[in-house]
């Protein structure tokens, strides 16, 4: 990681105005339930979801970069761990595990300590293919697409369908070049 202080996510997360716990998760509750009644169709709703979460990143980076003081990252690796151990922990007030899964070190994968996404939640049969968290997907690929990084995320294991554990895979895609607006003429 950068020259960050192993608890700069946790210090941000406790010095930050936080809304309620039980009224975030109900709320987003809330607006899953509206997309499920107004949808009707899983599919759309886990788009919408990943949809209304890159909107989100796009617009949280520039807090995260503004209170964080992370330095650029040198590699993709470093990158998910400044994820997992910062961001989460700003916004969330968790932490995830980072694990990188293939030799290039262009895709990892991270595992949510905790998810406080999904307190009373509980998946009935008819909504097996909902990805409840799919929000989280768009807020990474949102938040990396601003700071140059064409990602795909996607969840790998997810404990309302049964797994073991929340996990998210991260793939680089592609490194945005850097375009500047303006040329220098001298």
């Amino acid at each position: 990681m950068p020259a960050v202080a192993p608890r700069s996510g946790e210090a941000i997360f406790a010095s930050g105005e936080r809304v309620n716990s039980e009224l975030f998760t109900l709320t987003y509750g809330a607006i899953v339930r509206q997309l499920l009644t107004d949808l009707e169709d899983v599919d759309q709703v886990n788009k919408q979801l990943d949809q209304m979460g890159y909107n989100i990143g796009a617009r949280l980076i520039d807090e995260f970069l503004s209170k964080s003081n992370v330095s650029r990252c040198v590699d993709f690796k470093e990158t998910a761990e400044v994820i997992a151990k910062v961001g989460f922990k700003m916004f969330l007030g968790v932490s995830a595990a980072v694990s990188i899964l293939d030799a290039e070190g262009t895709t990892c994968s991270l595992v949510l300590e905790d998810n406080p996404f999904v307190d009373f939640v509980e998946l009935p049969d008819t909504y097996q293919g909902l990805h409840y968290c799919n929000v989280l997907n768009g807020v990474i690929r949102g938040a990396l697409e601003m700071v140059s990084m064409k990602t795909e995320v996607t969840w790998i294991r997810d404990m309302l369908r049964g797994d073991d554990a929340y996990e998210l895979q991260v793939k680089l895609l592609k490194q945005i070049p850097e375009e500047y607006p303006y040329k220098d003429d001298e």
